[in-house]
């Protein structure tokens, strides 16, 4: 009996042994089938957007573009998102503006005629508006972008390349004895997902991204999901060909060798006469006063001197002249708002280019509202190209980054120096003539830290750069009363503080903290004069300061203002190597 008992335990425990061992099994067995196969559950595949989405390195945008074939038509947000951000589209006159480094082309919405720099062209379709959505046919774009697109015939998806796009291929594994066999697009990066669609053996796919054993792929119809590695043959990139090469690009005058020295000439009713002026060697451009914005409509008043254009010639000079907005911000906004007044401004400005043999234009908007920032930039990219088109250098004159709304804040440097050959950086004034407190004109750490701000935060390249300097100085009174003094100041040129010193017997000082020599005297037990002096000394130093950073060159404010002796320190200073 006892030994029965003990056979009936052992199989008992034999028993429970072989449950749990089957248990096991039926657990291993069940985790696998959670974890590692296959779900053969398909989903529909949908797009994010009705119409025809289009897809950028696998990511779907939107909103989708409209059409097929030659009538494709694509949003004007997308293309400004991926393929040229100044693209520009103005409300008022329902038209889109396209600016490249030759070309302004002006597409007008519903109409079958365009214009190339003011020359008309035929469109097959035209620029449509469908609610807020304004859709710009592909016809001009592909002449105008390195761009290719391709639209399925089945989804009607359109998938933009770049040129110069490198695209990483692959096919869907082949296996002889199945051919039948398909690979599973899936929905997310494991098997476990859900299957978009079977794709055939030997169907190729674009790989946009790698995810561990899987790869973020594109069918040619447009569907985007994950297929795993070990399912596909990858096959030979395909490098799409960069644009051919466009015509010559327009290169701007410099100096052979050396630095741009230039100077403004101040012009009010009549420009002075230049046979007057002293020897000014080195100088090799100057830009007289001749342009000014006269109304909100775009027209321009000028003082143009024919004479003055005859002995620029004689001297060797080439004459940039200076078109401003008049610093009325009211005029200047609305003679920017529309693209038929910039182009009253443009169309005027290139006739007196050609009337005159000007060599290049330098824009002076100042005191310009915050709220014209963008369609600035876009009157300068619309102007470039015509301007070289007659072979004139394009400049603009820009503040450093500290100021007012309208004095600094409304210059967005980055996108200027896109567009102009130059920028002249008016470094001056830090303390203006108003100012509550007497201060230097341009301190030298002051004028170095404005310049390296635009290079570094801009990214403007000191190639374009010219370092502005003035040929004046201020001279501060302040007065005390009841113990609260007030401050005025006037400006004067450099002989005008000369005679001043010599007239008082004053001995200036060097200013290690403005890097200029300073003056300071009574005139009665009330008034102290200062004076933060402009002189050899200082302008020295910023010269330098062109040679230390590898600016394009210098521009003084202005001719007339300085003493003889600043012309040959400048020239000397610029060509003195190392």
């Amino acid at each position: 009996m006892r030994s029965a008992r003990r056979l009936s335990a052992r199989g008992l425990l034999r028993t429970f042994a072989l449950l749990l061992f089957a248990a096991a099994l039926a657990g291993a067995a069940a985790y696998y089938w959670h974890v590692y196969w296959p779900s053969s559950q398909h989903r529909d595949y949908t797009f994010n957007e009705p119409g025809n989405p289009v897809f950028y390195k696998g990511e779907e945008l939107k909103p989708s573009a409209k059409g097929s074939g030659d009538g494709l038509k694509l949003p004007f947000e997308l293309i400004r998102t991926i393929i040229d951000p100044t693209i520009h589209y103005e409300a008022e006159s329902q038209s889109v503006i396209v600016t490249t480094a030759n070309k302004v082309i002006r597409l007008k919405t519903s109409q079958l005629t365009g214009t190339i720099n003011e020359k008309p062209f035929k469109l097959q379709f035209p620029v449509e508006k469908e609610g807020d959505t304004v859709y710009v046919p592909i016809e001009p774009l592909k002449e105008l972008y390195p761009i290719e697109l391709r639209q399925s015939s089945d989804t009607g998806a359109v998938i933009v390349h770049k040129k110069g796009d490198a695209i990483a291929w692959a096919s869907a594994k082949q296996k002889g004895d199945k051919p039948d066999e398909t690979r599973a697009l899936r929905a997310g990066p494991t098997v476990k997902a859900d299957i978009y669609t079977d794709v055939p053996q030997g169907e190729r796919v674009m790989i946009w991204k790698d995810a561990e054993d899987w790869f973020f792929v594109q069918l040619e119809n447009g569907y985007t999901g994950y297929m795993r590695k070990q399912d596909l043959t990858l096959e030979q990139p395909e490098v799409l060909p960069e644009p051919a090469k466009p015509e010559t690009p327009y290169v701007p005058w410099k100096p052979v060798g050396g630095k741009i020295n230039l100077t403004w000439q101040q012009v009010y009713n009549k420009t002075p006469d230049p046979t007057k002026y002293g020897p000014m060697p080195g100088l090799n451009v100057i830009s007289p006063q001749w342009f000014m914005l006269a109304d909100g409509s775009g027209t321009i008043k000028q003082t143009a001197d024919s004479s003055f254009m005859q002995w620029a010639r004689s001297q060797n000079l080439q004459v940039w002249a200076l078109f401003n907005n008049g610093f009325d911000p009211k005029r200047t906004s609305e003679a920017l708002s529309t693209y038929d007044k910039r182009m009253n401004m443009i169309r005027q400005i290139v006739s007196f280019v050609q009337l005159y043999k000007l060599q290049g234009i330098n824009v002076d908007f100042e005191n310009v509202y915050l709220k014209d920032k963008a369609v600035f930039v876009q009157f300068i990219r619309e102007l470039t190209p015509f301007l070289h088109e007659q072979g004139a250098v394009v400049s603009v004159d820009v503040t450093v980054k500290d100021g007012s709304e309208t004095y600094s804040l409304f210059l967005d440097r980055r996108a200027l120096a896109e567009s102009v050959d130059y920028m002249m950086v008016m470094t001056y004034d830090e303390h203006w003539g108003s100012s509550p407190v007497a201060g230097s004109v341009a301190s030298l750490p002051w004028v170095e830290k404005g310049i390296v701000q635009i290079m570094k935060e801009d990214d403007v390249p000191a190639s374009k750069l010219l370092l502005g300097v003035p040929y004046y100085t201020r001279i501060w009174t302040e007065k005390t009363k009841d113990g609260k003094t007030t401050v005025t100041s006037k400006a004067v040129g450099m002989e005008s503080i000369d005679k001043l010193l010599a007239e008082k017997k004053l001995k200036p000082t060097l200013d290690e903290a403005s890097g200029q020599n300073y003056v300071e005297y009574k005139e009665d037990s009330s008034t102290t004069v200062r004076i933060w002096i402009e002189d050899e000394v200082s302008m020295k130093k910023r010269i330098e300061l062109v040679k230390t950073y590898d600016l394009a060159g210098v521009a003084s404010w202005s001719r007339g203002q300085e003493k003889a002796s600043i012309w040959p320190l400048i020239k000397e200073t610029l060509e003195k190597r190392p």
